[in-house]
């Protein structure tokens, strides 16, 4: 049974939510929060499979703290569940580490299909938003292709969330080196950022599943 955290201000979302959970065996909600700082309060002591969240939380809103909530827990699979619609927002949700990004104004049973999808490890989206990022992918896995067998291994082991001095250990290599193989990653897979290098491999993953 997977365990969830609801990050939302109005009390009748966070209701409603328990409430579908409640009726399938698959999921239990661990907690409850209203705002950013609930929320990274509760996720320093506590790392959910899953949480879903408003992406304008109080006290912590944009794309900048959906990043910040996955670094605080990247073990934790994020369904954005918001008010915004999914054509302004959820490829950069999904980019910035998003498992799901839904409307509120979503059936039911669209919230029920993310959050199995979600369950299960995958990623999931409607069919526009599909199609935009499958372009992403396809230019992605081109790039995929030009990097060696290290490389991938480092990237891999980037993408679970080790650092430096654990990559250079389970590679039996010096944290030089591993910086080195950063470098070459972001020139290769053109992006400008860590967070950013890390997402590419996820949505390479994420398609696969």
């Amino acid at each position: 049974m997977k365990s969830v955290i609801i990050a939302d201000h109005h009390p009748i979302i966070r209701l409603g939510i328990s409430s579908l959970i409640a009726e399938g065996d698959n999921f239990h909600v661990i907690g409850t929060v209203t705002n950013g700082e609930e929320l990274e309060s509760v996720l320093r002591g506590k790392s959910p499979d899953i949480l879903i969240m408003e992406l304008d939380l109080p006290g912590l809103a944009g794309m900048n703290s959906l990043r910040k909530i996955k670094e605080l827990t990247p073990g934790s699979r994020i369904l954005v569940f918001s008010r915004h619609p999914e054509e302004m927002y959820a490829v950069s949700a999904i980019k910035a580490g998003a498992a799901a990004y839904i409307s509120k104004e979503s059936s039911v049973d669209v919230f029920r299909q993310a959050l199995e999808q979600v369950g299960r490890g995958g990623i999931f989206m409607n069919k526009v938003i599909s199609e935009t990022l499958s372009e992403t992918h396809k230019n992605g896995r081109m790039q995929f292709k030009k990097l060696s067998t290290r490389e991938i291994e480092v990237l891999n082991l980037l993408s679970n969330g080790r650092k430096n001095k654990e990559i250079a250990e389970v590679l039996d290599i010096n944290q030089k080196t591993v910086s080195t193989y950063k470098t070459r990653l972001l020139r290769k897979l053109q992006v400008r950022s860590l967070a950013d290098l890390i997402n590419h491999s996820r949505l390479m993953h994420g398609h696969d599943q």
